[in-house]
Parts: C-alpha cells; sequence; structure tokens
C-alpha cells in the first residue's frame, strides 16, 4: 500500500511518500521527499512540507539548491529543490555529497573525547603539555579550546575580509597547521583563557594538531579509523589537501560582495584555510547516521558525552559545549549538532537530544545571509512541527525570538558581518 501527497512549485515538485518498507539508503526520483515508519516520542511530527518550503524559499533568495533529510526514528523524509550544478542543470539531490564546512568540528571533538576515554588526553591540561611552545599561554586547556573560550583570534577574520578576492588567494594552498596558528597569534587574543565563548578557527586547528601529535597518524586516518569505518559513511571524506569532491557532488557557489555580481563556482578548493576545522565532505544521510550514533551514546563514553553537553552561552538562543552547539527553538525543544560553512555551501546538521530524530540540510550557496536565516526554518519544521494556533505564551515567544540576533555566518570570519541576498543573485536561479 502506497499513498503520496504532492506539493508543486511552479517549475519544480516535491513528493512526499508514505511507504510500508524502503531500502535504508533509497534515493527516489528528486527533488522529493519520502518517509517510512513511525515518529520519535514525545516531540511533535515533524512538518516535512514545511522543511521543503523552507528549501524553496532558501531557492528564491539566491541558493542554486538546496537539500534537506530528515531522520525520525527508523522514519526517513526527504526534500530537494534547484539544481546541483548551475550549467548542467542537473537537478540536486540528497545522494550528493558536499562540504560540510564546521560540522567537521563535531569530528575532531568527537576523536579527542575518544581519547580521552584512552586516558591519553585530559580536558583540563594545558594545550602546551601536548604540544609544548605552541600557544603563549600555559593556562589555555584542551576544554578552553573545544569551547572556543581560548582566546585565540580567528584568523580567518583577516583572510576572508574580502569575500571572493580572499577564497581566490586560498582555494589552492596548502598550509600547515602551525602556519595557520601562526597567523592567529599575530593578533592579540580576544579573551583570557577560560572567559567568555567567542568562535575561532583556530581553537580547531589546534585540535587538529593534538590528535597527529597524541595518535602519531592523520586526521584523516583517526576520522576514517574511529568514526567513518564503525559508522558505515560511505559518503564521508576528507580528501585534504585534494580539492575535488569524488563522486557524485552538488557544486557549491559563492556569492560576491559586489552586489548583483554573478555567483563564483567555489567547488574545487583545498579547504586547507580549515583543515580539522571544516574540510570533511559528506552528505545528509552520513550526517544524520554520524549525529544519531554521537547523542545515542556509540561514540563515546556516557561520562565524556556529558563533557561534550557543558554548555556555555553563545549569543541569542544558542549554547556551545565541546565542538558540539546547542539551539533552543521557539517551541522550547533543544537541538544538538553544529552549522557549517565553507565557501559555496552551507550546512544545518542537528539531532534531538537522544538522536533519534535527526535533520541535515544544504543551501549550495554562500555568504548570503538571506538564505543562511532561511535555512534555521528547516530546524523549526522539523523538530516543532507544524506551528500551532497562537496564544499569548506563543506570542510572547515569538517575540523573544525576533528580539534575537539574526543568524550569522561565524563559521567563517566570525567578526565579519554577511551580507544579505543580492536581489539579482537571488534571482538567477529562481523558477
Amino acid at each position: 500500500m502506497v499513498s503520496a501527497t504532492v506539493v508543486r512549485g511552479t517549475a519544480m515538485a516535491a513528493a512526499l511518500v508514505s511507504l510500508l518498507a524502503a531500502p535504508a539508503h533509497a534515493v527516489p526520483g528528486e527533488p522529493g521527499a519520502t518517509t517510512v515508519g513511525t515518529r520519535a516520542g514525545a516531540l511533535p511530527a515533524p512538518d516535512v512540507t514545511g522543511v521543503w518550503n523552507v528549501l524553496r524559499g532558501a531557492q528564491r533568495q539566491g541558493a542554486p539548491g538546496a537539500i534537506a533529510r530528515l531522520d525520525d526514528r527508523g522514519t526517513a523524509h526527504w526534500a530537494a529543490v534547484g539544481v546541483a550544478d548551475r550549467k548542467s542543470r542537473r537537478p540536486i539531490s540528497n545522494a550528493d555529497r558536499f562540504r560540510i564546512g564546521s560540522v567537521t568540528k563535531i569530528f575532531s571533538a568527537v576523536v579527542l573525547l575518544q581519547l580521552a576515554d584512552e586516558k591519553k588526553l585530559k580536558l583540563d591540561a594545558p594545550v602546551n603539555r601536548y604540544l609544548p611552545g605552541l600557544l603563549p599561554d600555559d593556562r589555555i586547556t584542551v576544554r578552553h579550546v573545544l569551547s572556543h573560550r581560548s582566546g585565540l583570534y580567528d584568523y580567518t577574520n583577516e583572510m576572508f575580509a574580502r569575500t571572493v578576492p580572499g577564497f581566490e588567494a586560498v582555494r589552492s594552498k596548502v598550509f600547515t597547521y602551525r602556519q595557520l596558528v601562526n597567523r592567529s597569534l599575530s593578533k592579540p587574543r580576544t579573551t583570557e583563557p577560560g572567559g567568555a565563548y567567542s568562535y575561532s578557527n583556530t581553537n580547531f586547528v589546534v585540535a587538529g594538531m593534538l590528535i597527529q601529535k597524541l595518535t602519531g597518524h592523520s586526521v584523516r586516518t583517526e576520522y576514517q579509523n574511529r568514526i567513518i569505518k564503525p559508522l558505515e559513511l560511505g559518503d564521508t571524506f576528507y580528501v585534504h589537501p585534494g580539492k575535488k569532491i569524488p563522486g557524485r557532488h552538488a557544486r557549491g557557489y559563492l556569492t560576491p560582495d559586489t552586489a548583483g555580481a554573478a555567483l563564483v563556482d567555489a567547488t574545487e578548493q583545498t579547504v586547507s584555510w580549515a583543515q580539522s576545522a571544516g574540510a570533511v565532505i559528506s552528505t545528509t544521510r552520513d550526517l544524520n547516521t554520524f549525529l544519531s550514533a554521537l547523542l545515542g551514546g556509540r561514540l563515546t563514553s556516557k561520562a565524556q558525552l556529558a563533557q561534550m553537553q557543558r554548555w556555555v552561552p553563545a549569543g541569542g538562543t544558542q549554547a556551545y559545549g565541546l565542538g558540539l552547539r546547542r539551539r533552543d527553538l521557539s517551541c522550547g525543544i533543544s537541538v544538538y549538532g553544529h552549522t557549517g560553512a565553507v565557501q559555496g555551501y552551507y550546512t544545518y546538521a542537528f539531532a534531538s537530544k537522544d538522536g533519534r530524530r535527526s535533520l541535515a540540510a544544504l543551501a549550495n550557496t554562500s555568504n548570503n545571509g538571506t538564505v543562511l536565516n532561511s535555512m534555521l526554518g528547516t530546524l523549526e519544521s522539523a523538530f516543532c512541527g507544524k506551528p500551532v494556533k497562537q496564544t499569548k505564551q506563543t506570542k510572547q515567544a515569538k517575540q523573544r525570538r525576533a528580539s534575537a540576533p539574526v543568524e550569522r555566518y561565524e563559521d567563517i570570519a566570525p567578526g565579519l558581518r554577511v551580507p544579505l541576498a543580492h536581489p539579482i543573485a537571488a534571482e538567477a536561479d529562481a523558477d
């Protein structure tokens, strides 16, 4: 028995289909969304049509394409709009691989927490105990690095002060970790060690150095042996310093700073400017599998997972743990994961507290603040469900959210402002 509801746009369509059974990695004719099974515990039923509408809105605002996959205790929903490639006009699909940007930070944190489980690392030990002389302050601990409380300046602020020229200057370069850290150390620190949260990619460059020093292996090897192979993440890769995304993938498009300028294809790059802070490639399916395993307690001990969720305020409706971000949604539900920005791609990857519902969503553009703000709506639809009739309480909740800071690209150059959509570029791929 098969039932289907089809939601149509002007030139794209999304099918929301319920099946009795389907392969775990089945991909229907795209763009579309398919569901199998039952929903998770006490969470509201997800608004899958709402997720699709958010993607459609992101496309109208300048994203060539957008995709999302929601896994909900044995149920797989997926949706897609727009194109993976502006030249060929191939429709984007949840089977497409893409650059996940700072979602990589969760991978790096997991490896270090596993090393803590193995007694090879202490979270409250100085970084300089393991990397002698690297940092100018022995008070900076591993915990400070993983929670963005080290005070280390984010070198990407300078690197990408001008979006396209900054990117073109580094897209083919290969940096050492120490070169990146030295760029940071040439600037004043932002806080005292253990001070307020201050996001910095430098912290997770240091995390990569710790992984290599403590294991004697590359970050790629540790990701592969500790996370990718055990979870059978067949579409997840760390190819640095390679520039290409292997296999079927969505191309990524960078929005220039100049209003109306053509989008820049940023797909091929080393991502050496980020490495262990943002260079992993994956898919929506693999990201959901990863987050579900992490929050379900399959990647670290219970004690280390609890350490990962020792939250510090991170502005607005967010908090930060150890490589893990918490977002508090309008319905009172909190979700756990990370955002990821890398030139040409913006990712949301979050899951419920128990990991039984997870959502990964991608827009294949970046440096577009309007798209960024819109994509946040995928979390609201996926975890809060359909909007309910307003009550005094919900009105107050909306007022609180309206007064909160707008979403911004913190993952790259957190000290810089991100422009809103440029009208000409935004209309380029609207159907």
